[in-house]
């Protein structure tokens, strides 16, 4: 496929701008050269201020680079876009299991709860480790047959920092 079709591909379901979407596809192929990939990403946010898919990709440029602080907003964004999309209060500690059908495969939920790990985790290397636990232990409640493999991090988390001898 020549570039030119690749970044004018429709990839996210129709809804997000054709402009966005190809600021999008540009700061992927250019991921490595992060001011020319940042300036897409700011293009496609321009064009679709909020969108999932560009939110998404943010988090991911700036999680990537070990920019964590610069993800934070795009994390959170996520986050509240998906609650939003199923009819749940913004603050995630609000969420019950009762609220949606965590366990399916269906994909808002889906959304919600690697949105909600993908929180915790940010946290956590964050050094904000009992906001991100805290968020993990819910992302648990939400999801007790642990598809994500929360229980696994939580561990890591809960061995500490190792000691210096």
């Amino acid at each position: 496929m020549r570039d030119d079709e690749w970044l004018s591909r429709r990839y996210y379901g129709g809804d997000l701008p054709a402009e966005a979407e190809r600021a999008l596809h540009q700061a992927a192929l250019s991921f490595s050269d992060q001011p020319l990939a940042e300036s897409h990403l700011r293009r496609a946010w321009d064009c679709a201020p909020g969108h999932l898919a560009v939110s998404i990709g943010a988090y991911k440029f700036y999680l990537y680079h070990h920019r964590l602080v610069e993800a934070v907003p795009y994390a959170e964004a996520c986050l509240v876009e998906a609650a939003r999309r199923l009819g749940l209060a913004e603050d995630w500690r609000l969420a019950r299991p009762d609220q949606a059908d965590f366990s399916s495969l269906d994909a808002e939920p889906r959304l919600f709860l690697f949105s909600l790990f993908a929180w915790g985790y940010l946290l956590i290397r964050l050094g904000r480790r009992a906001e991100g636990r805290q968020a993990l232990v819910h992302l648990l409640t939400l999801d007790p047959a642990d598809k994500l493999g929360v229980t696994g991090l939580l561990a890591i988390v809960d061995q500490g920092e190792p000691s210096e001898s």
